[in-house]
């Protein structure tokens, strides 16, 4: 559900940390928020595991309280089902769109924005009206502007000598020639043509067909170089997409997850057909998706539990076991009916007893892009280069981050003054090894580095940054999201996982954006939502 673009890989990372200690570093607090690494590590390096000695009962369990936890229990609500427990390993939930705050000013630790659900997402489109987003009018709907993105939405910093300049859209296009504006158009033909196979979001109703399968087998990167797609500032922008979208580059994303970027909303268009302006629009708030994620968990009061460690989960015939370990102290072992589980799936293997086969084949075939989110506290104004003003997504072309999003810029308030710049930066790289070294730089490199070589990054764009930074607060994650790998969005094993069981599995269900093969917002809210609504008809 993030969206950001491009990644440092494990080779680029490495200037970041070399040498001595930084003497002229300016003085900023700040510090890792967000998530407690300490706990997680110690559930998965197996932490002495003890009996509870206190049993509670529930009609339902949800384990995980991201979007896809959040989602089922509403569903369970809403079908009159209020005995249930939601059990979240972190101090707040919302999963990846949680959210943060600096010196009053709100902002996003993840997910910052939810694009306007299409027809297929209709348990999201449903949940939008309930909340006043949207609202239907004479056969249409007509979304809430205060809640819309507002103008100007984005730009993009090219490096023309030691000037630079800000040009409107992310296409690193100020003066494209025919060659470059014929592969775009190209490539929009081609996007078309994949279109007619069925793309949509959440996926679960897309087709599935042998054109599908076979996009899915190769990566991206080598489905454009065999179609003929070299132009090199569509392939950066390509690149950017995937790093964007799904945390890893193109030669990691599979074609079918490159292409559904496109085919599942509005396609791809080149300049001068017509669809320049203005752009797709999306929902956000200052704090990102928190926003949603607050109001899925409102009203749950004491049947959501976070800091609420779940060791093992028993399914039997005739209920489920969940050891809890609550992080402040004492262990539960709560009973339940039925339990959903809403984590990713390699947690889930670890998790479930006698799980069945199909959950280890798809946690093996899983790969995550973990990720880096920073949250800047700036005093005052930032000085501007030339070219388009300041936007709410700000990309430094050819930077090896991912620009930043402005808490400011959806406020109503013209006055210019102190803010909060969230920058992203995807580290998923381009193979294995790159992602894996980038997760251990996360765990091992203090706060403040990294918060330096943030400040490194942003230094072409707002050459005053490090003077006016306040504070900076970071937020890791080793897992952020799965990445959509060749083999993986056509895996069986994920299919399998999203049917209701037999026997002892009957009374599991699995609900995360892991089944769909990537990390979105429709994906895990329709997941979540179906999975209450087995859940309730089994109770029935």
């Amino acid at each position: 559900m993030m969206r950001r673009r491009t990644l440092l890989t494990a080779a680029a990372a490495a200037p970041l940390w070399a040498g001595c200690e930084r003497t002229d570093a300016p003085a900023f607090d700040g510090g890792w928020v967000g998530a407690n690494a300490v706990r997680g590590h110690a559930w998965r390096d197996g932490a002495e595991r003890i009996t509870p000695s206190t049993t509670k009962r529930t009609a339902v369990a949800i384990v995980g309280a991201g979007i896809a936890g959040l989602a089922a229990a509403r569903a369970l609500r809403r079908a009159g089902i209020d005995d249930l427990r939601v059990f979240e390993l972190e101090d707040q939930a919302g999963g990846n769109a949680r959210g943060h705050e600096i010196a009053g000013i709100a902002c996003p630790l993840g997910a910052h924005y939810l694009p306007l659900p299409g027809r297929e997402a209709r348990e999201v489109s449903e949940w939008l009206h309930e909340l006043g987003l949207a609202r239907s009018e004479h056969g249409g709907t007509v979304w809430d502007e205060r809640h819309l993105c507002h103008a100007p939405q984005e730009r993009l910093l090219l490096r023309e000598g030691g000037a630079g300049r800000w040009i409107d859209g992310l296409l690193p296009l100020a003066d494209p020639g025919a060659s470059t504006l014929a592969a775009l158009r190209r490539f929009a033909g081609a996007v078309r043509e994949v279109q007619r196979l069925g793309f949509s979001q959440p996926t679960l109703r897309s087709r599935w067909t042998p054109t599908h399968a076979a996009l899915d087998a190769v990566s991206f990167a080598a489905w454009l170089d065999a179609n003929g797609h070299a132009d090199p500032a569509l392939r950066w922008y390509l690149d950017y997409c995937c790093r964007d979208d799904y945390g890893a580059g193109s030669a990691r994303v599979s074609a079918w997850a490159g292409l559904h970027y496109f085919a599942s909303r509005h396609g791809f268009h080149a300049p001068g057909e017509g669809r320049d302006e203005p752009l797709d629009p999306v929902l956000t708030w200052p704090e990102g998706n928190a926003w949603l994620a607050r109001r899925l968990a409102a009203g749950l009061d004491d049947r959501l539990a976070t800091g609420a460690v779940v060791e093992r989960i028993a399914p039997s015939r005739h209920e489920v076991a969940l050891d809890v370990l609550d992080a402040r102290g004492g262990r539960t072992r709560w009973i339940a009916q039925h339990a959903i589980v809403c984590v990713p799936l390699f947690v889930a293997a670890r998790l479930v007893e006698n799980a069945p086969p199909v959950l280890a084949q798809a946690a093996r075939a899983m790969h995550y892009a973990p990720w880096l989110v920073s949250n800047l506290h700036v005093r005052e104004p930032l000085a501007q280069r030339a070219g388009a003003p300041a936007a709410w997504d700000n990309v430094l072309h050819e930077s090896p981050a991912l620009g930043y999003v402005d808490a400011r810029h959806q406020l109503l308030d013209p006055r210019p003054g102190a803010t909060v710049l969230t920058h992203y930066w995807a580290l998923g790289g381009n193979s294995v090894q790159e992602a894996a070294g980038q997760r251990r730089a996360l765990l091992d490199r203090p706060w403040r580095d990294w918060a330096q070589a943030v400040l490194d990054d942003l230094a072409f764009a707002h050459p005053d940054l490090a003077a006016k930074t306040a504070r900076i607060d970071l937020m890791r994650y080793g897992h952020a999201m799965a990445i959509p790998v060749p083999g993986l969005r056509g895996h069986a094993a994920l299919a399998a996982l999203a049917r209701e069981g037999e026997g002892a599995q009957r009374r599991l269900h699995f609900a995360h954006a892991d089944l769909s093969a990537q990390s979105v917002f429709e994906e895990a809210f329709t997941r979540g939502t179906l999975a209450g609504e087995a859940a309730a008809r089994a109770l029935a």
